[in-house]
């Protein structure tokens, strides 16, 4: 049985496009999951250095220390859960819902 080299370059050809399209479908989902906020559980597992149950001025990171002070609504230099459950909720950056 002969197999022709053309035919087995084009089925080789579709494994590697289909492989590289399952890859990067992979890849962007990945990507679109990271954009999540964390949720305030996970915060506190990431920052809670002192596991004192608040979050310090210096233990917050990222947009968090940008909006500390409006987060912190008793202001007294720490955040609590419910300070955080109560937070404005951050704008969504990206392109726009094109759904709806």
């Amino acid at each position: 049985m002969k197999i022709d080299k053309r035919f087995l370059l084009m089925g080789m050809a579709t494994m590697a496009f289909a492989s590289y399209q399952l890859h990067g479908q992979s890849d962007s989902d990945e990507k679109r999951s990271r954009r999540k906020p964390p949720s305030i559980d996970q915060l506190f597992k990431d920052l809670d250095a002192d596991e004192d149950g608040k979050l310090s001025r210096k233990e917050v990171k990222g947009p968090l220390t940008k909006h500390f002070d409006t987060v912190d609504l008793n202001e007294d230099g720490y955040l609590t859960r419910e300070e955080l459950e109560k937070a404005p909720k951050p704008e969504r950056k990206g392109p726009p819902n094109r759904n709806g």
